[in-house]
């Protein structure tokens, strides 16, 4: 039997409070807990740190200024900041919109320091940065984040990691920020009714409109928190520029209206570099990289190796789209034939060459070294989420009349619209849920797996996001091979599929359950909730921890354990271990 545990907690408005009955911030100063917005105007973003390496962390901060100053930097190993151990001057002017982003070297491994910024007479709120361990590691816990979408609430999750005692760093997988925008747009109607419109009120496009919307999300003290509190590690996934983007475009990309797709896109490369608390490509040890080949390796001591991917922008072929072969698709042998022969073609990568190298060494280089853990930083989920046959289960109507008075492309195109009909028609050909995740990418999902056995690492821990929901997956390569686990995260505010295509909550519980009934991969999964994932690692052992909170209609809420999977290593495999 599975274990299901649910387990209340106190408010944000408590000051005192923790996750699952632990004291999560006791030990920490009052100072590190997000000023609001309105009490410090020079440093009305707050503070962050990320990127870390063992001797050295990225300091940020952004100040409200009218003309270029100068900004002082300070670090210290104490909360109270009596004896320095760095400091610096930062320049920064509006061709950098005001941000501050420093390299604070030099440190100790697996060290924590205090910084904070000044700028004349104002202080900004302080700030809690780790470098990563060397040597022995008994444990190490990661809370994974993804998709906080400032529409539709407020950000509680980031405020319950930042409580979260047992979070050394935060693996944040993607969709940072979302690009849309317009009184119609994707979550307008939420955001009216809690007053959280965007910023700029239309999509967003030039590099105005991406720094904008960085700075709205900044100003969430929930985001502020967990930035004070815990140290950064970061990849990226489509929403911090547009909804399924690909080398040479993107599906919320129109040139006609938009301009060019390589102009906004490095747009928001530029702002989200400038606003996130990531290293410059110089600052790397490798010569030579961009901006735009955003993937990092983070060493935990003997315990871990954790590399993160970049899936959007380097390589990605265009994705499949279902509405253009729909009609093709008439029977179990057209929908085979079409898995096989356009969703299976070879050559549709993910990842580029160069990240594929980085990832065999440093996989090797772990296995080598002996490390129990090697962890992927995942946009998408890459678990086989094939849709099982609902329309059969009774969870929704058989589309088949419906689809058989379609007559043209435009009638298969309204019907695909509706959610029930797509899904039902999907289902009934056991076919990926997205053809943007790593289902609609099997060749180079293949790969993946590939490369990972090359370095004798087919034991691979996945921390997905992307999907807005909770995911327990074992992973099989296509000849059954195991290739590790997979826990995925919802969204830290957007809200889940089923609900948001306007599925009832139970029609889409039930539709949680016939996924893990049926699809082989998944052992559980839930679109009910939004929260976070908070696993830890020790030397043979884990546990992967499902944080709900009960609202993002209101900053005041509760958090409540959805579920705790333990998970083992078996010789050379990684396995799931609840019964």
């Amino acid at each position: 039997m599975k274990r299901q545990i649910s387990q209340a907690c106190v408010s944000r408005r408590a000051l005192l409070a923790g996750i699952a009955g632990t004291a999560a911030l006791l030990g920490q100063p009052a100072l590190l807990r997000a000023h609001e917005v309105s009490s410090n105007p020079t440093f009305r973003h707050g503070v962050a740190s990320g990127d870390p390496d063992a001797t050295g962390v990225v300091l940020w901060t952004r100040v409200t200024a009218a003309g270029p100053v100068e900004v002082t930097w300070e670090l210290s190993d104490t909360p109270d900041f009596a004896k320095l151990v760095g400091t610096g001057v930062f320049r920064t002017d509006a061709s950098r919109d005001h941000t501050v982003k420093v390299l604070a070297n030099g440190l100790a491994p697996g060290s924590i320091h205090y910084y904070r910024f000044r700028l004349g007479d104002a202080l900004s709120p302080v700030g809690r940065a780790r470098t990563l361990p060397q040597g022995r590691l008994e444990r190490l816990g990661i809370a994974l984040a993804s998709c906080s979408n400032y529409a539709f609430g407020f950000f509680n999750a980031y405020d319950a990691i930042a409580r979260d005692s047992n979070v050394d760093f935060v693996l944040h997988t993607g969709d940072y920020i979302y690009e849309y925008g317009g009184k119609d747009g994707w979550g307008a109607d939420v955001a009216q009714a809690i007053g959280r419109v965007q910023a700029p009120l239309h999509e967003i496009v030039s590099l105005a409109d991406y720094r904008m919307r960085h700075a709205q999300y900044k100003t969430d003290a929930g985001s502020q928190a967990m930035h004070a509190n815990h140290t950064l590690l970061a990849c990226w996934d489509d929403h911090e520029s547009a909804n399924n983007p690909w080398t040479g475009g993107a599906q919320n990309h129109q040139p006609d209206t938009e301009g060019d797709w390589n102009t906004r896109r490095a747009a928001s490369i530029q702002a989200y570099f400038e606003w996130m608390p990531v290293r410059e490509p110089e600052w790397l040890s490798a010569p030579g990289r961009k901006r735009m080949q955003f993937w990092r390796r983070y060493d935990f001591g003997d315990l871990a190796l954790l590399h993160t991917l970049e899936t959007r922008h380097t390589a990605r072929a265009k994705q499949i789209e279902y509405t253009d072969h729909a009609k093709d698709i008439v029977d179990q042998a057209s929908a085979e034939q079409f898995r096989k022969d356009v969703l299976g073609a070879p050559d549709r990568p993910i990842l580029s060459p160069l990240l594929e190298q980085d990832l065999e060494a440093a996989l090797s280089d772990s296995v080598r070294e002996g490390r129990p853990w090697r962890i992927i930083g995942c946009p998408m989920v890459i678990g086989r989420v094939e849709v099982p046959d609902v329309a059969a289960l009774g969870i929704v109507p058989d589309p088949a009349p419906r689809l058989a008075l379609a007559k043209t492309a435009e009638d298969f195109a309204r019907l695909a619209a509706d959610p029930a009909v797509a899904l039902a028609w999907k289902g009934k050909y056991k076919l990926p849920d997205y053809t943007d995740a790593w289902g609609g990418y099997p060749w180079a999902r293949e790969r993946l797996y590939g490369l990972s056995r090359r370095a004798g690492a087919g034991d691979l821990v996945f921390l997905s996001g992307d999907s807005h929901s909770f995911w327990v997956n074992r992973l099989a390569d296509e000849n059954g091979r195991p290739a590790g686990i997979e826990f995925g995260t919802a969204g830290i505010s957007s809200p889940g599929d089923f609900v948001s295509s306007g599925f009832d909550d139970g029609t889409a519980m039930a539709l949680d359950k016939a996924y893990a009934e049926h699809i082989p991969e998944v052992d559980w999964t839930d679109n009910m909730h939004q929260g976070y994932v908070r696993v830890e690692f020790g030397r043979e052992s884990g546990m992967a921890t499902f944080v709900a909170v009960d609202t993002v209609l209101t900053p005041d809420y509760r958090t409540k354990i959805l579920r705790m999977v333990p998970f083992a290593r078996r010789g050379s495999t990684v396995e799931i271990t609840e019964s």
